[in-house]
């Protein structure tokens, strides 16, 4: 249930990422995204405009944090078959791509948080944050898309 994966979270030394997010209960907020691998991508962040999002992380399991991510982006990178592509993205998962090639960077989520106050286990983000934080996820999807 999460939404991407990075080759140094298993363990590789190589600049491979997966997103990949289909329903996802555990993000019902978070829109689809069909399953894409990237090899030796680069991300260029094409605005300044932000948003506050609460993250976690399959290497950091139980713990979630705000995140200010940017919320247009491009990649760059090669896919599977090493064809070259490229594409914009906007809105949460823009944050998704920036969260996943973080990781290639040798970065964890917990490195972005701004606020360690924000720093909070699963069961109390469900207790406290989970339904205010969805509201706030679902206004970013409406405005940004993606």
């Amino acid at each position: 249930n999460g939404a991407g994966i990075a080759a140094p979270q298993v363990g590789r030394a190589l600049a491979i990422a997966v997103v990949h997010v289909k329903d996802n209960p555990r993000y019902p907020y978070k829109p689809n995204v069909p399953l894409t691998i990237f090899v030796n991508p680069k991300l260029t962040m094409l605005t300044d405009e932000t948003a506050s999002i609460y993250e976690g992380c399959l290497s950091v399991p139980g713990v979630r944090g705000r995140v200010n991510r940017v919320m247009h982006v491009r990649v760059d990178a090669w896919d599977r078959e090493g064809n070259p592509m490229s594409f914009e993205t906007r809105g949460l998962t823009a944050g998704t791509y920036q969260h996943e090639f973080d990781h290639l960077e040798g970065r964890l989520f917990l490195d972005r948080v701004d606020d360690p106050q924000t720093l909070t286990t699963w069961p109390n983000y469900e207790a406290f944050h989970k339904a205010s934080f969805e509201v706030e996820a679902r206004a970013i999807v409406s405005q940004f898309g993606d």
